[in-house]
């Protein structure tokens, strides 16, 4: 099941499975990717609550979330959102350093930025938290100006 919620970053769809937030997904999206999405479902008890607190998050009252979610993914790709949701509002981490906390080695930034790239619950699992070496802001499948714009509303618009 799905809704559709206005936000700052642009119209997004969030979607659910069995009690659980499985994407969020920034409009207009790629349908060809075979997820179920199933029924429109504005009423739903978790896509609400999932509604209410990315509008607490955009009205800067939010600072973490506290939703069930199910990203589907590879083992791999689970490791590294797993250390995405660890990195504090307001911060970022670079693939790099991912990498390290996974004690991977050698191309390791590459494969954390691929798996960081194939997020499907942004904002909620913060892939836009995450940057270059250097501080740059390198690629984010929404976009550069979203994630510029969410660093900006969680670092008081330093980006």
């Amino acid at each position: 099941m799905w809704t559709l919620v206005e936000s700052p970053v642009g119209q997004l769809r969030l979607v659910a499975n069995d009690g659980a937030i499985t994407a969020i997904e920034f409009m207009p999206a790629d349908y060809a990717d075979g997820r179920v999405r199933g029924d429109r479902a504005d009423d739903d008890p978790l896509l609400v609550e999932c509604a209410r607190q990315l509008a607490e998050y955009f009205a800067g009252d939010r600072t973490t979330f506290d939703l069930p979610l199910s990203p589907a993914g590879t083992a791999f790709q689970e490791r590294v959102w797993d250390q995405l949701q660890k990195i504090d509002y307001g911060t970022t981490c670079s693939y790099g350093q991912i990498a390290g906390r996974l004690s991977m080695t050698g191309h390791g930034a590459r494969a954390v930025g691929l798996a960081n790239g194939r997020n499907p619950i942004p904002i909620v699992i913060p892939c836009h938290r995450v940057v270059g070496a250097d501080g740059s802001l390198t690629g984010y499948a929404g976009g550069l100006d979203r994630k510029t714009a969410l660093l900006g509303l969680e670092s008081g618009a330093l980006f």
